[in-house]
Parts: structure tokens; sequence; C-alpha cells
């Protein structure tokens, strides 16, 4: 048989040491639940940025496809070059000089000068008048192509209102060939040897 100190017997029992678990924040301890939450917020933050991202790129897509069509569309519509051209198609440089009637004034212009097998152009924008007056000279090998319309000429670079009154005013008298455009508002020239229909190459 076992006595027991009764001073043991009246001594409370110590006290149970605490659990390391119920000293932890019950939020630390639901880790499962936490991580379905933050996946869940991982694939919800996922689709909105992809949403992000279409919207994003949705209206360069649209702008590009629209700059397109309204380049497409102005290609269509654009009015096209409208000019008096000459074209040399023969085997020398020439010099040209026109003459045309602005409003009720005439007038004469020059010189452009033209290689071989190539193209200028004499006025530009919307032809204005019906008949333009053209003279020519070859550089090369010499002559001219002219016509039975007089009109003032210079030797250098020109610009001369009238036709009247050249050779006391100072300029030169040349003959000029006449050009039907048929009221187009574009025509091209083609000079050609033989000469011009129109024109006399001397």
């Amino acid at each position: 048989m076992r006595f027991l100190d009764p001073k043991a017997a009246a001594s409370p029992r110590p006290a149970p040491a605490p659990d390391p678990a119920d000293s932890i924040p019950s939020w630390l301890t639901a880790g499962k639940p936490r991580r379905h939450k933050a996946a869940s917020s991982v694939n919800r933050f996922a689709t909105l940025s992809m949403r992000s991202c279409l919207l994003r790129s949705w209206p360069r897509t649209a702008l590009l496809a629209s700059a397109a069509a309204f380049a497409a569309l102005f290609l269509q519509t654009a009015p096209a070059s409208a000019d008096l051209r000459l074209c040399n198609k023969t085997p020398s440089r020439v010099g040209v000089a026109i003459g045309y009637k602005d409003k009720k004034v005439w007038t004469t212009e020059g010189w452009w000068n033209v290689p071989v097998n190539s193209c200028e152009t004499l006025v530009s924008g919307t032809l204005v008048s019906r008949y333009y007056y053209v003279y020519a000279v070859d550089y090369d090998q010499g002559g001219e192509w002219s016509g039975k319309y007089v009109m003032c000429t210079k030797d250098k670079m020109f610009t001369i209102e009238g036709t009247e009154d050249c050779v006391p005013r100072g300029f030169n008298r040349s003959g000029f060939f006449e050009v039907d455009t048929g009221e187009q508002t574009s025509w091209t020239i083609q000079l050609n040897e033989p000469a011009q229909q129109g024109a006399n190459r001397k």
C-alpha cells in the first residue's frame, strides 16, 4: 500500500502545456481553403488580363482596317492627273516653246529641254484652253518643228504676252503648229520623226 504525502496531495496539478496548434491563428491553419482562394484570384486576374489585351488590340485592328478601306476609296475616287505633256520620240534632244490664250491674252513660254525618249509637263493642272501651239527645235541635228501660227519667242527662257510686234519689241518671230486637245482635261503630245502632224519639219 502506497501513502501519499498530504502536501503533495493538496498541491494543484500543473496545467497542461498549451497545444502549439492552439496559438496559431486560424487563418494560418486554414491553408487548404486559402490556396483555393488564391488560385481563383490568379485565374480571375488572367481572364481580366486577356480581355484587356483583346479590348486594347481590337481598336488598333479596326483602325488599320478603316484606314486601308479609306485609302482604297481615295485611290478609286481621286481624279487623274490633268496636264499638257510632250514626249520626245526623236533621236535628238529638243527645245520646246508653247503658246496659248489665257482668258483674252495670248502668251508664249519657253524653253523646255526634253531629252531623247523622255517627257516634260508643259502645262500643269486642268487645261483651260482647247488649242495649244507648239514650236520645237532640234538641238543635235538642227532644224525645227513649226507651223503657220506666228508668235513671239526669245533665245533664252521667256514668258511673253501678246503675239504682235515681236521684232520691234526685241523678240523673234516663230511659227507654231496647232494642237487640238478636243477640250480634254489632259493631253500628251508625241513629238515624232517625221514631224508631228500639222507641223513642218525643216
